[in-house]
């Protein structure tokens, strides 16, 4: 018994026809790039930025080590013929206590900062606003990172002042091993602080030339770790200084 087999139409391929067009995700704040590898770029970032706390606080591990082993060693004295105590407290001026206000404050402006832009990038992938939207939104938010930078670089200039303070009471990093060490402490918190005030202001200028807010979010992001670690690591500095005198 014969079967016959029902032809099927087949679809031949034009020649120099466009094959299915996929549209591309909307960029969004996400730039040129996805979310995972953003995601990705901030976790290898985080990750280096925690290695380089690391080695500030191996630093500073040093110096209080240095500060409370001095404290209990004397000097050699000739005319008594024996090892006598020179380590003299010291009075704090009283100026830090105004820049550790400063600086407290600084954190929390910058934790604002952060926090306006992530909402800023959540809702960037959704669609939720257009470009001219998010514009306008960002001229009439409070500039939360401009004024971080501006209390940075008060807290800086306050550090200058209770300098200032210490010279004109006669204390000089040679008057005595406590004063050196004050100085030291300061003055390497200080050095460090600056490198977090120029990141400031690169990621204030990333916001002036319009890049994509993942990038901006990252520098950020970064940014306020490292600002953070500063601000807790000047506590503790101040706090050395103040009760282990």
């Amino acid at each position: 018994m014969a079967t016959t087999l029902s032809p099927v139409a087949v679809d031949e391929p034009k020649i120099g026809g466009r094959g299915p067009t996929v549209a591309p995700p909307p960029r969004g704040g996400w730039g040129d790039g996805r979310p995972d590898e953003h995601r990705d770029r901030l976790r290898r970032y985080r990750i280096g930025m925690f290695f380089a706390l690391a080695a500030v606080v191996m630093l500073f591990v040093s110096f209080t080590s240095a500060y409370i082993v001095r404290q209990g060693v004397g000097t050699w004295s000739d005319a008594s013929a024996r090892y006598v105590t020179d380590w003299q407290p010291i009075s704090l001026p009283p100026m830090l206590w105004v820049n550790t206000v400063i600086l407290l404050a600084s954190s929390f402006t910058l934790a604002m900062a952060h926090r306006t832009l992530s909402r800023r990038l959540r809702a960037a992938p959704r669609g939720g606003a257009s470009a001219a939207a998010q514009l306008i939104d960002e001229q009439r938010s409070v500039p939360w990172l401009g004024i971080t930078f501006v209390l940075g670089a008060g807290f800086l200039i306050g550090q200058l002042l209770a300098w200032q303070q210490m010279r004109h009471l006669g204390i000089f990093v040679s008057t005595n091993p406590s004063s050196s060490f004050f100085y030291v402490l300061t003055g390497a918190h200080g050095l460090h602080l600056l490198g977090g005030v120029l990141a400031l202001a690169y990621a204030g200028l990333t916001s002036l030339l319009r890049k994509p807010l993942a990038t901006r979010f990252l520098v950020v992001d970064v940014t306020a770790l490292y600002w953070h670690f500063m601000d807790v690591l000047w506590i503790y500095i101040f706090a050395l200084l103040h009760f282990a005198r």
